[in-house]
């Protein structure tokens, strides 16, 4: 099982969050980046606030792990963003093997775009009757700041993943579907993380996922 491919451009997801940035919204163990503290290190509120911020509950089944092979970028915004697209990536996840498309997990670290991208994954799984298993990795990480306002900084993060560990599962009989690893187990993401005025929480706005990612092999 492999996610849904879209092909807006980084460019293109750029432009149409500064057109709505002002805001800052839109629409309601092995898987921590490497050395990086979860959940925290944006600047501004300070770090004990960030401490403070409630977040969900994304802790997945024991037959699925997550790894974010990601070194941790010098700025702290960029790191902050990194973070919580993690943390979107999760979410999503999650809301996958509770079969839950309107699971409140995605929907708190995404808004616009973002997470319709994610309702819709989620949907597919649900309605075909499939979960997911296995281990599927994220690497290659790199940040750009891409403007944005003081009320809602914008950062531009891309990432590869490898889904040849990861498998498609029937929910109903948990048999579950091997696949061999080919140019389709890899996937390129583009994901435009905003900031939010009075909250530490980044998030994911628009996201692009290019399929057959050639440039994510090896």
């Amino acid at each position: 099982m492999t996610r849904r491919t879209l092909t807006t451009t980084a460019a293109t997801l750029a432009a149409a969050l500064l057109l709505s940035a002002c805001g800052g919204g839109g629409d309601d163990s092995p898987d921590d980046i490497k050395g990086a503290d979860t959940g925290t290190g944006s600047p501004s509120p300070t770090a004990s606030a960030a401490a403070d911020v409630e977040r969900p509950d994304v802790s997945l089944p024991k037959d699925l792990k997550l790894v974010f092979d990601f070194e941790k970028p010098a700025d702290a915004d960029e790191a902050a963003a990194l973070d919580d697209a993690a943390n979107y990536i999760r979410a999503l996840n999650y809301g996958i093997t509770e079969q839950d498309p309107e699971d409140p997990a995605y929907k708190f670290y995404s808004g616009a775009g973002a997470a319709r991208y994610a309702k819709s994954q989620i949907e597919s799984y649900v309605d075909g009757g499939w979960t997911v298993t296995g281990e599927d990795r994220y690497y290659r990480a790199e940040t750009d700041a891409a403007g944005g306002s003081k009320a809602a900084k914008t950062v531009l993060v891309t990432f590869c993943e490898d889904q040849s560990k990861a498998y498609g599962k029937e929910v109903k009989t948990g048999k579950v579907q091997r696949t061999e690893e080919s140019l389709a187990s890899y996937q390129k993401f583009s994901i435009l993380m905003a900031s939010q005025q009075d909250s530490p929480v980044w998030r994911a706005q628009q996201i692009t996922v290019a399929g057959k990612a050639e440039e994510c092999r090896g």
